[in-house]
């Protein structure tokens, strides 16, 4: 277990505290464009905040700036279309127990969809997106 859980998911953690206050915001302040418009524009935001800062901050690598973004980059489109795209099967399978009006379905689909994409996106950050280079100490 400390293979897959070191200090660099605090770190982690915190940046994605910032991720995730400028990801919502944009999210729910574009949900007239729909559901993929404003998740996606959101994230690209969240994307670039993300990659210098868990570069440097949280991973501390010195992995090749080209081809870490490029990983990166790839990550993140998986992570989001994994996470969010369970999110709308879950939430959609749900939705017709008609407990919530429709629009709070899709509110609560995106922070569903928040919560998979922050796990999905830990391990790729982490294994595969900064995987190489070497890792700077403190």
């Amino acid at each position: 277990m400390a293979k897959l859980f070191d200090g660099s998911l605090p770190r982690f953690l915190l940046v994605g505290v910032g991720n995730t206050l400028l990801s919502a915001v944009l999210m729910f302040a574009l949900e007239g464009l729909g559901y993929w418009p404003s998740t996606a524009i959101a994230y690209l935001a969240g994307a670039v905040m993300s990659f210098f800062l868990n570069r440097h901050f949280t991973f501390r690598s010195d992995a090749a700036i080209g081809p870490a973004a490029a990983r990166f980059a790839l990550n993140v489109a998986v992570c989001y279309v994994a996470g969010y795209g369970l999110a709308r099967l879950i939430m959609g399978a749900l939705e017709p127990l008609g407990l919530l009006p429709p629009v709070w379905w899709e509110r609560l689909s995106k922070l569903v969809g928040m919560g998979l994409y922050t796990c999905l996106n830990y391990f790729g950050q982490r294994f595969f997106a900064f995987r190489e280079g070497k890792r700077r100490e403190k």
